[in-house]
């Protein structure tokens, strides 16, 4: 599911639900100390894909443990995100020599409340967002779709930047006939990343109640999208 939405030179894996007791490596259990049992299956399972993706990209199961943020911390010379909703973990990862920048996001395919609809949303994308009801129909929950898309790109572009963004920082069209969507940057950002292109490219994917999303740069197209 995931692997439909990425560019060649990624590799991806996916569970529908969690391993039970996987063996997390002494770097992860740090990172992890006493969480409540949920969360470390979930954890857990998340490693599990992370280490998937690496073997897929021809490297050895590393760990992968995650900064005080939450951020995982890939090896040398790879970038990846992980990302994880009810019954559905998945990791996404590549070499830095072919892709620049990469999150990947999931979310239940379920319409959000009004009030979050405004909290997330920008007055010119709340507009897309009547737009595609009528448009695109209402087979998606667009405004989670909306949501997910943010962030699929700030897990993208914090590993480097370290700045802190919120949701109405980053402005998303969707386009709803091709899978896509663009991801407005601020200038902050992309001077911080070494000139990110204004715009990021994303894809996204509806299938089985969920929506997953992906932001992926590669390293040959350092413009990218401009706009």
């Amino acid at each position: 599911m995931l692997g439909e939405i990425l560019p060649p030179g990624t590799a991806a894996a996916e569970f529908f639900g969690d391993i039970p007791e996987v063996r997390l490596l002494p770097a992860e259990e740090r990172a992890l100390g006493n969480a409540l049992p949920h969360r470390r299956s979930e954890f857990g399972t998340a490693r599990a894909a992370a280490r998937r993706a690496l073997t897929r990209l021809g490297l050895p199961p590393l760990a992968v443990p995650a900064d005080p943020r939450g951020v995982p911390q890939w090896p040398d010379g790879v970038t990846g995100s992980i990302t994880h909703c009810a019954d559905y973990r998945a990791c996404a990862v590549a070499r830095t020599t072919d892709v620049r920048v990469l999150g990947i996001d999931a979310e239940p395919d379920r319409p959000l409340s009004a009030a979050v609809v405004r909290t997330i949303a920008v007055p010119a994308e709340r507009t897309h967002l009547v737009d595609l009801e009528w448009s695109g129909g209402a087979q998606v929950a667009w405004d989670r779709l909306l949501f997910s898309a943010k962030e699929a790109a700030f897990k993208a572009v914090f590993p480097q930047a370290r700045i802190e963004l919120d949701f109405p920082d980053v402005e998303i069209a969707i386009n709803p006939a091709a899978g896509t969507f663009t991801a407005r940057l601020p200038s902050v950002v992309r001077r911080a990343q070494g000139g990110l292109p204004a715009l990021l490219p994303g894809r996204w994917l509806a299938r089985s109640g969920l929506l997953v999303t992906a932001v992926a740069l590669p390293t040959n197209q350092p413009g990218g999208v401009d706009g």
